[in-house]
């Protein structure tokens, strides 16, 4: 019981704050908003390409992905200052790419967002933590990579015993927490 205490005490904790526009760094697959003040045909909503760039009314194409969302508000009110002075622009992310997957014996298995490092306790602390029925010590991270599927185990008995600390690895987009 204590666990699952510690665990929704430490999303609150982690997750209850917002995160700044030069933390995030957009990615392909992000959905943002471009919002230009005074001009609704202008203001839309876009989808960052694979190739990280969105299109956009008068400016044409604009690389996205890796740039914080003040750095590509500035980049678009630059552009657009050419047709439309003082141009005021918003960029704002509705909704990232980054996810995560925890399934299996957890309160609230489901897809997890993130914009900023989050490991594995602080996953399963977003999904309300561990039922009584988990395998605490056979807990495993599915990772996708160029060479196929593979298996990253996790000891969460080791974890709260203060043993094996290094396993508590950061996850990447598209990881999947499996807990028997």
């Amino acid at each position: 019981m204590q666990i699952r205490v510690f665990l929704v005490l430490l999303s609150i904790v982690l997750f209850s704050g917002s995160i700044s526009a030069q933390d995030y760094h957009i990615q392909a697959g992000d959905e943002l908003i471009v919002a230009v003040w005074r001009e609704e045909g202008l203001s839309r909503k876009q989808i960052v390409r694979p190739d990280g760039k969105i299109s956009f009314p008068l400016i044409g194409d604009i690389a996205a992905a890796g740039k914080s969302v003040e750095v590509l508000r500035a980049e678009i009110t630059e552009k657009l200052s050419k047709y439309i002075e003082d141009a005021n622009i918003e960029v704002s992310v509705t909704q990232t790419s980054n996810r995560i997957y925890v399934v299996g014996n957890v309160h609230k298995p489901g897809i997890f967002g993130f914009y900023q490092d989050i490991d594995v306790v602080q996953a399963l602390a977003l999904a309300g933590g561990t039922t009584p029925f988990a395998a605490l010590s056979k807990i495993k991270i599915l990772r996708r990579t160029d060479d196929g599927p593979s298996f990253i185990a996790f000891s969460y008995s080791d974890i709260e015993n203060g043993k094996n600390l290094q396993q508590n690895i950061i996850l990447q987009a598209g990881d999947t927490v499996v807990v028997p």
